[in-house]
């Protein structure tokens, strides 16, 4: 039998299901994520540090998982919350449990709720400061610590999960590599057809500044014949210039993106110093596209219960194509404080909100969405080319 687990939402609102993963007490971001598959890459892209995440799909955990489709070197989220969780992973790719998974990084899981009720909830009210616990059963003091909990508005959480030190990149989507938990790969790397690569061809070098990155980025910019050195996002901006970058990467992340108020002035510095002065390129995503918002004199804003999922329209303002795209995130950039040399890019055809920016003189673009999925559709990855177009 498994064990007793309890989601105690701020509003009062209590789900009594079954334990998996490991055991105890969190608080987090209750969210919901519409993917049918991907769960892995969910539960270890870090931009969910902070949160409880709630699985739409019924049934999931059938596939197990697997080296290969990691996003980050562990787990992030706070909390899975599932309908069902299947007792069997069937899958040739699989090397484990959903379950086992989740015990071996300390996540808990709760199985057997309403999840309809919950996202209908969630999409009524907002998203809520949650607890999950498999300890203490007290509905009305699990619903306290609920209220009492910290959050994410003004929370700077790219800090707990940027790597601690620099480090370079190799492997692309097509390699054979294994990651170790340092995050280095220690396999071999082949590149596209026509991307550059080996020791005597003339990579570019794109600096990427890691809030909370996930791998699959770093594997598009490999991809597209890169030389990749990865910096923790605290990195200033004297710094990056030292490394004599062909193109500056800003990352995803987790938080509130106001709260990185010393990563939005290094940003300041580097449009100025090296996008404007010496023509270098700088992309960002999802949190890196609202610090350049912040950057360009913009203000972000807390959705109400955020877009996440893989199956998110949006229109690209430029040729009015629509992408569908992998979106993460619970804050968005307010087009209306954007200045007069900054375009609207790309906008979120459900809810009309920014999901991209392009500074119409300089090259500076930055996009909401995902466009390395991972899991989710491939409909953005031109994206990736534009970026490496740019340095050439």
């Amino acid at each position: 039998m498994s064990d007793t687990a309890k989601l105690a939402l701020e509003d009062g609102t209590v789900f009594t299901g079954r334990a998996f993963g490991a055991r105890g007490e969190v608080d987090g971001e209750v969210v919901f994520n519409t993917s049918m598959t991907g769960y892995q890459e969910i539960l270890t892209d870090p931009s969910y540090h902070g949160q409880i995440v709630t699985m739409t799909y019924p049934e999931i955990g059938n596939y197990g998982v697997n080296h290969d489709d990691a996003e980050s070197r562990r787990p992030w989220v706070r909390g899975f919350v599932v309908r069902e969780l299947s007792g069997r992973a069937s899958n040739f790719r699989s090397q484990g449990s959903l379950d086992g998974f989740l015990k071996e990084h300390g996540i808990l899981g709760i199985e057997g709720i309403d999840t309809r009720a919950l996202v209908r909830l969630t999409r009524t009210r907002g998203a809520m400061k949650g607890i999950l616990s498999t300890t203490d059963t007290d509905d009305a003091g699990l619903v306290e610590k609920a209220r009492r909990s910290p959050g994410l508005v003004g929370r700077d959480l790219a800090r707990e999960v940027m790597p601690r030190e620099s480090f370079t990149w190799e492997p692309g989507l097509y390699s054979s590599y294994y990651v170790d938990p340092s995050g280095r790969d220690v396999g071999t790397r082949q590149v596209r057809d026509g991307a550059s690569s080996g020791p005597d061809a003339r990579r570019p070098h794109v600096v990427a500044m890691d809030y909370g990155m996930k791998w699959n980025i770093l594997r598009f910019l490999a991809e597209t014949g890169c030389r990749v050195t990865v910096v923790p996002g605290s990195t200033p901006a004297e710094a990056i210039l030292e490394q004599q970058p062909d193109g500056i990467f800003l990352s995803n992340g987790p938080g509130d993106p106001s709260a990185l108020v010393e990563a939005v002035e290094a940003l300041r510095t580097l449009i100025r110093s090296a996008a404007d002065s010496r023509g270098i390129p700088i992309f960002g995503i999802c949190l890196g596209h609202q610090l350049l918002g912040q950057a360009f004199g913009g203000r972000t804003f807390k959705l109400k219960f955020g877009h996440r999922g893989a199956n998110h329209p949006v229109r690209n303002e430029r040729t009015g194509r629509v992408e569908i795209t992998t979106q993460n995130h619970g804050f968005a950039v307010d087009p209306s404080t954007l200045p007069a040399d900054v375009e609207l890019s790309h906008v979120n055809l459900n809810d009309q909100t920014l999901e991209g920016l392009r500074h119409k003189s300089l090259p500076v673009f930055g996009v909401q969405y995902h466009p390395e999925a991972s899991a989710g559709p491939h409909d953005s990855q031109y994206l990736f080319d534009e970026f490496r177009a740019l340095m050439s």
